[in-house]
């Protein structure tokens, strides 16, 4: 499976271990809500995105913070534990890859795939959902979506499912046909 080659190196093996005793507690989708909370957090704030990557602060500074977040944000006990571990072992820097390979396990439990979605403009919920159908005709899964625009494409859309693309965009088919036109 493509999202396997994601899932290695040292924030792949805290993901699985966190993946792991969650789905033994039955708390998996709790943890995955505090995840969410805590990725956006991290990616909000730059202040905190620096604390949680630079080796600069203790792992007495990195807990005593991390745990005061965990605390106001009423985090499950397995999220604040596995958290103050990070900061223990001095790999808090690890964090957000951790989250992003917990997601995809959890993905991949619940029979999800994520697909990226570029379009040159925001997609409306009918296209969203049509899209999404489409998806899951082709692939046989439920699809995660993560939609942006690019203004770039001009009209059409760009979706990536792992390693396969899928270049519906103007902008590809202008390419197309100017190569064409070339002669190759």
């Amino acid at each position: 499976m493509a999202d396997e080659a994601h899932i290695s190196g040292i924030a792949g093996r805290y993901a699985l271990a966190v993946f792991e005793l969650a789905l033994e507690e039955k708390s998996a989708d709790t943890v995955a809500r505090d995840f969410e909370a805590l990725k956006t957090m991290i990616l909000q704030s730059a202040d905190l995105a620096r604390f949680v990557r630079a080796p600069i602060f203790s792992r007495a500074e990195q807990a005593k913070g991390m745990a005061a977040i965990l605390d106001k944000m009423a985090a499950a006990p397995l999220t604040k534990h596995f958290v103050l571990l990070l900061a223990s072992k001095r790999r808090l820097f690890v964090l957000l890859d951790a989250i992003r390979d917990f997601e995809a396990l959890l993905s991949r439990q619940h029979g999800e795939i994520d697909a990226e979605v570029a379009s040159a403009r925001p997609l409306s919920n009918a296209e969203t959902a049509e899209l999404k159908l489409a998806l899951k005709s082709k692939l046989g899964r439920e699809p995660r979506l993560s939609a942006r625009v690019d203004p770039m494409l001009l009209g059409g859309l760009v979706v990536k499912v792992g390693s396969r693309m899928i270049d519906s965009s103007l902008r590809a088919k202008l390419n197309g046909v100017r190569a064409a036109m070339r002669g190759g």
